[in-house]
């Protein structure tokens, strides 16, 4: 697929590629064959999505620092409030196999040129009530839940890490760890397959890597322009999708419009974990 303004947060559900097109303000989903079908219009700059268990689709809405929830006929509500965390835009979102649902934000607004500050990981319980679980992470990017539900992987794209988390039988996130140690990468969205291997995106240095703990590079895909997400899917979960974006600067987004693309091959190992 191509003419997209600015892909993100791919997810494989219910058959089809969903993803977030930040510029165009819209949620796609997108069939192997390319046919796209327009599912909302989600007015914020960024959002990012995942589902609970129960098939309930999550919105992170940057513009009201909020989680929404999509309703039966397709409006959004609120299910959680964000500002008493941070009053900034929030990023990524995860939400494991028991229905945690984590949040990330910058502790900076890099879209209005403000001055830097780490950023946190909140975690959204089941009353709907956010609390912070983590902080201090660089610049808190894609995030991933290992298949047995016992670990959290957050890619901090400042510090060229792939960080870990403990998670606890409340949601709670302890043992920080370096997961892997990627040197001069800036890796965006993640996924993880079923060898516990981490694929991420790399906007600066135009690929797509496969890195197993301790960062040695399994594989390594170059693309022609930046890749800010990854994701694994189709119908056995080999396929690696990929979203791409010409890219110089915050300050150029308008003026590079339409140079987002999709792209897909398949990956050497299928799918795990969350999303």
């Amino acid at each position: 697929m191509s003419g997209l303004s600015f892909g993100e947060s791919p997810r494989w559900h219910d058959g089809r590629l969903w993803l977030a097109d930040w510029a165009a303000e819209e949620l796609i989903a997108v069939d192997l064959d390319g046919n796209a079908e327009l599912i909302a219009n989600v007015r914020s700059f960024p959002f990012c999505i995942d589902w609970l268990p129960d098939g309930t689709l999550l919105v992170v809405s940057a513009a009201e620092r909020a989680v929404l929830r999509r309703e039966t006929g397709g409006s959004f509500a609120r299910y959680a409030d964000l500002r008493p965390l941070a009053d900034k835009p929030w990023n990524e979102i995860v939400v494991d196999g028991r229905g945690n649902a984590y949040v990330n934000g910058g502790g900076f607004d890099l879209g209005a040129g403000e001055e830097f500050a780490p950023g946190m990981v909140a975690l959204i319980g089941a009353d709907g009530v956010a609390r912070q679980v983590a902080d201090g992470i660089a610049f808190p990017n894609g995030m991933a839940v290992t298949a047995d539900n016992s670990t959290l992987i957050v890619a901090d794209s400042y510090a060229g890490e792939l960080l870990a988390f403990a998670i606890a039988d409340d949601g709670a996130l302890t043992d920080r760890r370096v997961w892997a140690d990627l040197g001069e990468a800036a890796p965006d969205g993640i996924c993880i397959d079923a060898s516990g291997a981490v694929w991420y995106a790399d906007v600066p240095h135009k690929l797509c890597a496969r890195v197993r703990e301790g960062g040695e590079i399994l594989d390594r895909i170059a693309l022609d322009r930046g890749g800010f997400s990854c994701a694994l899917g189709g119908p056995d979960g080999t396929t690696l999708f990929v979203v791409t974006r010409e890219w110089h600067g915050m300050a150029a987004v308008e003026s590079e419009q339409r140079t987002g693309q999709l792209v897909m091959t398949t990956a050497p190992e299928p799918h795990a974990g969350w999303p």
